[in-house]
């Protein structure tokens, strides 16, 4: 619990005062291994944080899995879809590993940040931050970084992916197949036995 809440309040830039205020009106829920929280096609307006293990997104493509983001403790969420427009979702977003979320309807939430305007503003400040973050993953992975440089970037920003995430997730998350993503870690292998 208190590296959900220090990496929460860290990303989010709240207190956690605000936060114990949100998670006293949210129900904590536990998912398996692969169990999905939300399926494409399905109409989901529930937001989460995550509070143990590891979420992701992803779509299909020609049968091919390919991921979009990861959630960890701390983390919030939710179908973008559903949420804004309870519209059904176009992602799938499963449980990598059992996991262990609170959630709270689209409905009571709002009529939370209808009663307070410090949780008012605490909502406002978290999707603020989740806009920040798809801008960020959309230019750091849809633009000129090489593969050995996202990879960099995700190691740096979020270690915990790389030992609790399969190869082949983390590979279409970085745009590239896990024999590339293979190589790379290879690579950089090499480079810390040398230097050794």
């Amino acid at each position: 619990m208190e590296i959900m809440l220090k990496k929460f309040c860290k990303k989010y830039k709240l207190p956690e005062k605000s936060l114990f205020e949100l998670l006293s009106h949210m129900e904590e829920i536990s998912f398996s291994k692969g169990e999905l929280i939300i399926e494409k096609g399905e109409r989901n307006s529930n937001f989460y944080l995550i509070k143990k293990g590891i979420w992701r997104a992803y779509y299909l493509a020609d049968g091919t899995e390919n991921s979009l983001w990861f959630a960890t403790p701390g983390d919030a969420a939710f179908s973008s879809w559903g949420y804004v427009d309870d519209k059904p979702s176009q992602v799938n977003i499963e449980s990598v590993n059992d996991s262990t979320a609170y959630c709270i309807s689209k409905a009571k939430l709002e009529a939370l940040f209808a009663h307070s305007i410090e949780m008012a503003n605490f909502g406002r400040k978290i999707f603020e931050r989740e806009i920040l973050s798809v801008d960020a993953s959309t230019l750091a992975y849809g633009t000129p970084p090489t593969a050995k440089e996202r990879y960099l970037t995700l190691m740096e920003e979020n270690p915990e992916l790389l030992q609790d995430v399969p190869l082949k997730y983390l590979a279409s998350y970085l745009y590239i197949t896990p024999q590339s993503l293979s190589r790379i870690r290879a690579g950089l292998r090499e480079k810390e036995d040398v230097s050794k």
